[in-house]
């Protein structure tokens, strides 16, 4: 079965026998928003890090929202979670970043469509050029999951803005993409999402995406042995994947909240644990060169850890003619992003990053 992201069962009696580790400090920006309430409350029952992890939550907003913030301290107070050893709400980044294990940065001036990426980026580039500034005062050993749009390039702007957090520290959501492609093709070849495995979404959230189904397996059994439909794998696939975020804000007004909590959950599980035998995961990190992806750029790619603490960039993995342009077209999206983004970096240029 893949690793889901799921919240852990509830404590029961012989829990209290097994000694907790020291607590993890997680900090949450954008915190009052409705990405963070389908969240916090799963990290505190144990799904983030376990049903033996302590955890102390520092939580981020502007000053308008601690009203809703304090309502949410009550809240979590009141449900008595074993794991949650503290929760402290705040307006100051340094505040909240300082001694973070983990950063989820969730901040963004306000809601978007999912495709409107370079009004996102006007808007929300100073938040993260401020906070990458507070992550490189206060948070020296953090590692930091991006998930507000644009993703990949709020990463990006974060990270030059922190020389002092490595480059391999930083990740941009990319499971929620994946995901949706492992729910879309399970229901079309009719089998269970966890029959299916090594799906893979690549490149930048968006219309531009490439969801590699050639790659993807049943079992052991490659899916495209399953199905052998050219047409629908380059096009209504990679659509559906690439525009359904874009849709569910047309049509309810807001983003799917608690779909991106669970990427959230199982993206900082993937990162935790050790990955299984030929299997992979997916997130945003700053490209070596590998594919052709220019070194610097926040690329989604197909990732392993043998150790719960470093990453690699699955290599030897064949890409056609098709996978190419659409990894190339991505990769334009992200330079005009970078490009848009100029004045938001930080010391570091993009194009120094390796």
């Amino acid at each position: 079965m893949p690793d889901n992201g799921s919240p852990a069962d509830d404590f029961r009696e012989h829990d209290l026998d097994t000694p907790l580790a020291e607590p993890l400090r997680v900090a949450i920006s954008g915190a009052a928003g409705r990405v963070a309430y389908s969240l916090v409350f799963r990290i505190a029952a144990g799904g983030m890090f376990g049903a033996h992890q302590p955890i102390i939550l520092r939580c981020l907003d502007r000053a308008e929202s601690l009203e809703q913030l304090e309502a949410l301290r009550w809240e979590l107070f009141d449900a008595a979670f074993p794991l949650l050893v503290d929760f402290h709400a705040t307006t100051e980044p340094d505040e909240a970043f300082r001694d973070a294990d983990w950063i989820i940065m969730l901040a963004s001036r306000t809601e978007h469509t999912p495709a409107d990426h370079d009004m996102a980026l006007q808007q929300n580039g100073p938040i993260y050029q401020a906070h990458g500034q507070a992550i490189n005062r206060t948070a020296p050993r953090a590692r930091v999951l991006v998930v507000a749009t644009p993703s990949h390039t709020n990463c990006l702007i974060a990270m030059t803005n922190a020389p002092n957090l490595p480059p391999e520290r930083w990740f941009a959501l990319n499971r929620l993409y994946r995901m949706r492609a492992t729910a879309i093709i399970a229901q079309k070849l009719g089998v269970p999402v966890w029959h299916l495995n090594r799906v893979s979404v690549w490149g930048n959230p968006g219309p531009n995406l490439y969801v590699d189904f050639h790659n993807s397996f049943v079992g052991d059994t490659p899916a495209w042995q399953r199905l052998k439909d050219r047409n629908w794998e380059c096009g209504p696939l990679q659509e559906s994947v690439g525009s359904r975020a874009n849709q569910h804000f047309l049509l309810s007004g807001v983003t799917p909240a608690a779909t991106c909590a669970q990427a959230i959950l199982g993206t900082v599980r993937s990162v935790n644990v050790p990955t299984p035998y030929l299997r992979r995961f997916g997130a945003g990190v700053v490209s070596d060169g590998s594919y052709g992806v220019p070194r610097g750029l926040i690329f989604g790619f197909p990732l392993r850890t043998e150790d719960g603490r470093t990453r690699t960039i699955v290599q030897d993995i064949y890409h056609d003619s098709f996978a190419m342009e659409r990894l190339q077209a991505s990769v334009r999206e992200l330079q005009h992003e970078a490009a848009l983004a100029t004045p938001f970096f930080g010391d570091t240029s993009p194009l120094q990053i390796t």
